[in-house]
């Protein structure tokens, strides 16, 4: 079963016959057989050469790079097999539509709620923030006709009484004033927005593996410089697979202070810290649940790409799309 790979070393990267070969900076060497790979996710500073970019497209494998502080930073897609003329013209089509475009960002929002409020309930005193987050989900209903924009504040709104249930969720040196992205600033913000990243390649994976065009998004803006719709699928992904991650590494002393250094105003996860994230991440994609409509087990990740696919059904009229919302 072929899973990601995460290099953290210096080093570089080169094909040597139908394998990758990875050499770090110490000379310590690993052969990996391409068919164990489903994505590379480049930390250190690698050197690598077209031969094997060539060899990785050919093998319809991507591979994401993250900057110094482990932010996503870009991504190699090989050539797209699964383009679809037909599908892009309906994505764009609704992205232009505003009411068939608010149904979906709409969608996206109620999931990510859904999985956000699902988490509150496991932790006692978030009744309030419960409370509070209904009511902008309540509100962001109403804002049909109003535009995303509004839907949006609804969704940030909702999403800000969240994370001020980190503090009563978490233990008092993760405390958490205020969410702060661009930099973190605290070990908290660095998680999350760590973990955010992860969640933003691996939809970006997905998404690649399906005709969606990645670009053409719902409730965020399409822009320049970003793959918007993996960013409108995380939504609903992020409170259902990152959080608990989150409040597991933290609550269980898994994870500790020393695990994150700081820059001037910047707080992010030393290489420590972050192979101890990215293994709990693994388990997590790799766990499987018995899927109530395909009776049979799928894993996380699974579960990302069907997300994918129905939206496709959605696009085309097939099905009406409805957000994934976990069960068990």
């Amino acid at each position: 079963m072929s899973r990601p790979y995460y290099i953290f070393s210096n080093g570089r990267i080169k094909r040597k016959e139908n394998t990758v070969y990875i050499e770090n900076e110490n000379g310590d060497k690993k052969a990996i057989p391409v068919e164990d790979i489903d994505t590379i996710h480049l930390f250190g500073e690698v050197d690598l050469n077209t031969k094997l970019l060539n060899f990785l497209s050919q093998q319809n494998k991507t591979v994401h790079v993250y900057n110094y502080y482990g932010f996503y930073a870009g991504s190699f897609m090989p050539r797209d097999r699964n383009v679809s003329g037909d599908l892009t013209v309906k994505q764009v089509e609704y992205y232009l539509d505003n009411e068939r475009r608010f149904f979906i960002a709409l969608c996206f929002v109620e999931g990510a709620i859904f999985h956000v409020l699902r988490n509150l309930r496991g932790y006692a005193d978030t009744e309030g923030f419960q409370n509070q987050i209904s009511a902008e989900l309540d509100r962001a209903h109403e804002t049909k006709g109003k535009g995303i924009s509004e839907l949006m504040g609804c969704e940030g709104r909702a999403r800000d009484s969240y994370y001020q249930a980190f503090n009563v969720i978490l233990k008092d040196e993760f405390a958490m004033e205020k969410r702060e992205k661009r930099p973190p600033t605290n070990p908290i913000n660095a998680l999350i927005s760590f973990g955010n990243s992860m969640i933003y390649s691996t939809v970006l994976s997905e998404i690649y593996h399906t005709q969606l065009n990645p670009t053409i998004s719902y409730l965020h803006e399409p822009r320049e410089r970003r793959y918007s719709l993996s960013l409108d699928i995380a939504e609903i992904f992020k409170p259902l697979i990152i959080d608990p991650i989150i409040f597991k590494l933290v609550n269980n002393n898994m994870i500790k202070l020393e695990d994150f250094d700081e820059d001037v105003n910047y707080c992010y996860m030393n290489e420590n810290g972050r192979r101890k994230f990215l293994k709990e991440f693994d388990q997590k994609l790799s766990t499987t649940i018995k899927h109530r409509k395909l009776k049979r087990n799928v894993s996380y990740r699974t579960l990302i790409r069907l997300e994918c696919y129905k939206l496709i059904k959605h696009l085309l009229d097939d099905e009406v799309y409805s957000p994934f919302k976990a069960w068990w």
